[in-house]
């Protein structure tokens, strides 16, 4: 069972061949047999949050993360997001150090970041599932699959996207991307493993100045 179906019409209509692809039947098969065995996360309904808060023809940001936090209650189907009441995880208090030092945006009382989401930022894992407790336990299912053609296509039907790539495995998905209509920002990954590269990357304002030089209007990050 999978709710596909419910996903948001104008990503449907450019995502509904590979839904009839085999590999993306076989990654259903599996992801029904995990929920039936053990916990997954985000819940069912939430699998494709990032779609339906951010329809394709709101789409201005793309931020690439690498799949759902695996604790209980963190994961809402927005990378890097965390749900109301959830203690930040490290990456997300780190987004939120650079936000202030970037923008000038107070770290908020919620880490939920639907607020960007629906002013079209699309919060992309490249897995979207995630068996509790055990990260990274839905990869090479078939997900990443999935959303290098989401990436992939927004390339061929969008132009001026700017597409946010923290960390070496989002940076890996460049190739995916038009550079010549789309504007790209690379930096460390916000985690404490990168040591604090991340922070002075000042993204926020970067991706902003290129909207308005577009002539698109920019997004208000403050949350």
């Amino acid at each position: 069972m999978t709710d596909f179906q419910n996903i948001h019409h104008s990503w449907f209509e450019i995502l509904k061949p590979e839904f009839e692809k085999d590999y993306f039947i076989k990654l259903i098969e599996f992801i029904n047999n995990e929920r039936r065995n053990n916990y997954v996360y985000p819940s069912q309904t939430l699998v494709y949050n990032a779609f339906n808060l951010t329809p394709l023809h709101s789409l201005k940001v793309v931020i690439i993360g690498q799949d759902p936090y695996h604790g209980q209650g963190q994961a809402n189907g927005l990378s890097f997001s965390v749900n109301d009441g959830v203690k930040f995880p490290p990456s997300l208090r780190n987004i939120f150090k650079e936000l202030k030092s970037d923008v000038g945006c107070e770290v908020p009382f919620s880490g939920n970041l639907e607020r960007w989401a629906k002013q079209g930022v699309l919060l992309l894992n490249a897995t979207l599932t995630v068996r509790a407790n055990h990260a990274a336990s839905h990869q090479n299912k078939g997900w990443e699959t999935f959303t290098d053609t989401v990436i992939n296509l927004i390339s061929i039907h969008k132009k001026n996207i700017v597409f946010i790539l923290w960390g070496n495995y989002a940076r890996s998905k460049k190739q995916l991307i038009n550079c010549d209509s789309n504007f790209v920002i690379e930096s460390a990954h916000p985690s404490p493993l990168a040591r604090g590269a991340f922070f002075n990357s000042k993204p926020f304002s970067a991706c902003n100045n290129y909207l308005i030089q577009h002539k698109i209007s920019p997004i208000s990050w403050c949350l």
